[in-house]
Formats: structure tokens, sequence, C-alpha cells
């Protein structure tokens, strides 16, 4: 008889368990529909909304409920016209609370994109209400947007100030502070902002320019190199790292950060010119004049008035049509010395030449020397400038007083460049020849290197 109860009770139990799973298993199907409902609350609301608005467009009411749907659907097209609306009614209707509407209207500007109205809007709402997190923050990026980092930075402090652990404050905050060229206090939040987001390239990009910009270099140096690869901030990457290559005096491994940039995809333009600009910088610094005039070429199709690129091309070229010219602007101190020897031993023809002293300085060879030639012999005193730059009268006084002082016959000042109209004035009547750029040509066509 027991058996049969317990029997009994279990089915009683299981029979109870199922309808109460039933009973769920429908509430649940009717939870389902909710979205449905939600569907009908929406259409209800723009339908009320609307009917109301026909009879009179500054319906506070249906403004308001319009504009709280399409805010919080991101809306920002719709939203942005209801709240214009609702800025224009706030004076006269105590229902609309101003600093809401203003914050709104701001940020729809944002999101769209327009931070010239954006910034007019959160300025009054800031005025109104400067206690908000949103206030703060948006006003911040109003201000970021519109290139103004000074006036972005304290409202961005105020933000994480007053929420700290928000989305995205702490990265807003250490751009800011980059692009408003406060390097130092910028990486401690970069630092931070990599911690939250270690993907994000421009953060990575700004904390190592801020390095650079800190004396930072070599740290600098590795997340440029790591960053050459990256299709959007690689260019940019790959001409900072060169340029720290250049500084540290290290020009092939700035070819290959140039040359890593340039082949990357979709260069920005600027980018683009710059690096081309520095690699022919690098080519040349090390003789490769061919290479150089390649990179310059492709600057001059782009823009020809980019920096000295046209003084560039003409000077090159020549130097590309006679490597003695090449070897006496580029070359190391002993090759310009052999050279300006080569010169000399040249610059009579058919005679006695014996160098008797030289001196040598960073961009300067001087060559004393003794000339005999079957009707004359004289001491004559050469002195060779590297740069092509225009001497002026001050240098040539005092070659002169070098030349009497050592009791030579004649001194001739050469230079790949000229000299002032003072310069020559000054010689006249003295023992001293100026031979220019035109004339220095054609004594190299004349010599051979051995």
């Amino acid at each position: 008889m027991s058996v049969i109860i317990a029997v009994i009770v279990c089915l009683a139990v299981i029979a109870l368990l199922l309808v109460v799973g039933g009973k769920k298993s429908g509430g649940a199907k009717k939870g389902r529909g909710g979205s449905g409902s939600r569907s009908k609350n929406r259409a209800q609301i723009i339908r009320d909304a609307t009917k109301k608005l026909s009879h009179d467009p500054h319906n506070i009411p249906a403004l308001l409920a319009l504009g709280e749907l399409y805010y919080n659907e991101h809306l920002w097209d719709k939203a942005i016209n209801i709240y214009n609306e609702l800025a224009n009614l706030a004076a006269g209707h105590h229902e609309i609370d101003p600093a809401m509407v203003y914050l709104r209207h701001g940020i729809c500007c944002i999101k769209l994109k327009r931070p010239q109205d954006a910034l007019k809007s959160l300025v009054v709402a800031y005025k109104l209400d400067s206690s908000k997190y949103e206030v703060n923050y948006y006003l911040g990026r109003a201000c970021y947007e519109n290139n103004d980092f000074e006036k972005a930075i304290p409202c961005f402090k105020k933000a994480y100030t007053l929420d700290s652990e928000a989305t995205g404050i702490v990265g807003m905050l250490g751009l800011a502070l980059y692009k408003g060229k406060k390097y130092k206090e910028s990486l401690p939040i970069l630092r931070k902002a990599l911690d939250e987001d270690p993907q994000n390239k421009e953060m990575l990009f700004c904390m190592a320019d801020a390095m650079q910009e800190g004396g930072m270099g070599n740290k600098a140096l590795k997340i440029f190199m790591h960053l050459r690869p990256d299709p959007v901030f690689g260019a940019k990457a790959s001409l900072s790292a060169g340029n720290i290559h250049v500084r540290m005096g290290q020009n092939e491994e700035a070819i290959q950060d140039y040359e890593i940039g340039l082949k990357l995809g979709e260069i920005p333009q600027d980018t683009l010119l710059e690096l081309n600009y520095r690699l022919a910088k690098c080519y040349f610094s090390m003789n490769k004049v061919a290479q150089g005039l390649g990179c310059l070429s492709k600057i001059n199709s782009i823009t020809p008035s980019y920096k000295d690129v046209n003084s560039l091309l003409s000077r090159y070229k020549e130097l590309n049509q006679n490597s003695n010219l090449q070897t006496y602007l580029n070359s190391g101190t002993s090759e310009f010395a052999a050279l300006c020897r080569n010169i000399v031993n040249s610059y009579y023809p058919h005679s006695f030449v014996k160098i008797t002293d030289v001196e040598v300085q960073q961009d300067t060879v001087e060559i004393l020397c003794e000339i005999e030639t079957a009707k004359w012999e004289d001491t004559e005193l050469f002195r060779f400038y590297k740069n092509a730059s225009t001497l002026g009268e001050l240098t040539i006084r005092n070659f002169h007083s070098k030349v009497r002082d050592r009791k030579v016959d004649r001194g001739f000042c050469i230079t790949p460049g000229l000299f002032s109209e003072e310069a020559h004035k000054y010689v006249e009547g003295r023992p001293v020849d100026l031979v220019e750029k035109e004339q220095l040509m054609r004594l190299l066509k004349k010599v051979t290197l051995k």
C-alpha cells in the first residue's frame, strides 16, 4: 500500500513540474514578443508626436519625445534638427532643460563632424552646467577637432577627474597634450591609454614622437621601426626613423627607412614629398648622385616649388656630368686635398710644379708651391674653398694678408660658388686672382684623378 502511495505522490510531483514548466515556457514566448512591443511603442511615439506637431509645430512634449527617441537610437541627423528647434524655444518654455538641449545638440554636431557648430552649442551647455562629465568631454572634443588643443586640455582633464574610467577619455587627453606640444606631460597619459588599447597605432606613433621631442631618440627609434610596415602610420614612422638615423650619422640605415616608407600604398602627399627629399639628401651625402636626382625628379613632377628642389636639381645635374666636381664638393678631406693638388699641378701646362706645403682644414685646402717655366719662376699660394657659397670682401682681405705675410708672388682663391662685387673690387691692382665656379669647372675637366 505504501508503495502505491509513493508512486502516486511521484506522479503528482511530475505533473506539477510539467504545468509550471509549461507556464514558464509560455512566458518566454510572450517575452520574445517584447521587441515587437518596443517597435510598436516606437511607432506609437512617432505617430503621436507627428500628429501633435502637425497641429502645433512647436509642441514641446512632442519635440522632447522625438528628440529622446532619435538621440537614444543615435539617429544624429534627425536628432540634431529636433534639438536645434528646442534650443530656439528654450527661453520661453520652462519645461525645456536648456543645458541638456545644448549638450545634445553639440554631441549631434560632433557625431556629424561639424566641430564649429558643436563648439557654439557646447560652450553654452558648459556655461549652464559645467559639472557633468559629458559636457566637459564633448567640449574638449569640439576644441580638439577645431585644433584648439590649449582649450581642449583643461576640458579633458576635468572630464578625467569626474570619471577616470570612462571609455576614451585617457586617449583623448593624451592626444590633446601631445598635439598641444606638451610632450613630457603627454607620455604617461599615452602609456596608460596604450595599456587600455594596445592595438591603437595612433597612440603608439604619438608616444614615439613625444619621446623623440623629449630627447629619448633611441626609445623612439625602436617604436618607429616597429611601425614602419603599418599601412596608416608606416610612412610617417619611416620618415621619423630615417631622420633619427641621419642625426646618428647612419645614412645607410636612413635610406632603408625612407625606402620602406615609399613602398607603402596610399601616402599623404606631404609625407611622400618629404620622404623623397630626405632620401635624395642621403643619396647625395653618399655620392649616389643619380639616385638622388631620381628622387628630386619625382618631387618636381608633383610640386616643382618644394623647398630648394629646383636649385638642387640644377646643382646635382652638373655633378652627375662631372665626377671630379662630385669629388670636389662631396668627398672626404683626404680626397678633396688630393684633387686640389692635381688642380695645382695642371694649372700651368708644360711647367715644373713643386708643392712645398699643404694646409688642410675642414672646408678649405691651402697649397704653397713653386712654379718654374721656361720664361719665369714664381712662388704661389692656392686656397680652395669647398662650399658653394658667395665669398665676400672680408674673406679675400684675409687671404691677401696671408699672401703678403708669406711673401709669395701671387695668390689664387678658388670656389665652386661666387665672389661678391666688393671682393672683385678689392683684388683690383693686387696679386690675387679669383677663380669662380665656371672657371673651376673648366679646370676640373682637365684633371685626372690618380
